[in-house]
């Protein structure tokens, strides 16, 4: 796992992103946010991120410098004045950023949403037909970084420094759609039990990555921040056609 692997979904954006993210999955005020639990969670992300190798784009490192700095000022004993002033003043421009970025968001959403409905509905064979039944959120990238951090935390202390033969990303994702081939879902976590060691599985994560990049398969929630089912886009197609 040598080599840098680029994530470049449509759900995978930038620093702001992941601060909102977090913003919203710990029902944080945007207006008074905690800097020092909301850098704490952001350097855990970008941990995790570097760990899958995943190419970190230089917007997140300044972002992370950020909050650090923030963060260490808020921290001194007694602050000065023009100190306070200065922490206030940076955690401001964040604050502004951030409720700017998320009007930005709502806006395209509700743009982009009914050009989408009618693409849907002319190249209804490119994209898949769920039933009411079906997971309708789309997880974001956050939210299966989030999934996989869980999993990671179950892997016996045991396998963690087991070194194990290099893994094709290639054949997990084989591996993946053999094991998606008759289901109509699977959960997350069923998924990635395929594997046991943390190498195994971060290898099997970067092939569900480029499968929802390839739109082989649908990463789906019922809830915000909830359990992930995994849908193969030949079972949709198929019961479609049926």
């Amino acid at each position: 796992m040598n080599q840098i692997y680029e994530v470049k979904l449509d759900i995978f954006e930038g620093p702001l992103d992941l601060l909102l993210y977090l913003v919203k999955k710990n029902n944080f005020d945007i207006y008074n946010i905690p800097i020092s639990e909301i850098t704490h969670q952001y350097l855990e992300y970008l941990d995790l991120m570097k760990e899958l190798n995943l190419e970190i784009a230089g917007e997140f490192l300044v972002m992370a410098a950020t909050l650090m700095e923030i963060k260490s000022k808020s921290l001194l004993p007694k602050p000065q004045e023009e100190l306070e002033d200065e922490v206030e003043q940076i955690r401001k421009q964040l604050v502004d950023r951030l409720v700017e970025y998320q009007k930005y968001k709502n806006v395209a959403i509700n743009f982009f949403r009914p050009r989408e409905a009618i693409e849907r509905n002319v190249f209804y064979r490119k994209l898949p037909i769920f039933s009411e039944d079906d997971y309708y959120i789309e997880a974001t990238i956050f939210d299966l970084l989030t999934a996989l951090n869980e999993v990671l935390k179950r892997v016996p202390a045991e396998y963690k420094e087991i070194v194990v033969e290099e893994i094709r990303i290639e054949e997990k994702m084989h591996q993946i759609m053999e094991y998606l081939k008759n289901k109509k879902y699977v959960l997350f976590d069923e998924l990635m039990q395929l594997e046991k060691t943390r190498k195994g599985i971060i290898v099997l994560f970067l092939a569900l990555l480029e499968l929802i990049r390839l739109r082989q398969v649908f990463a789906r929630q019922k809830e915000f921040f909830k359990e992930i089912r995994i849908y193969p886009m030949f079972s949709v197609i198929s019961e479609e056609e049926n």
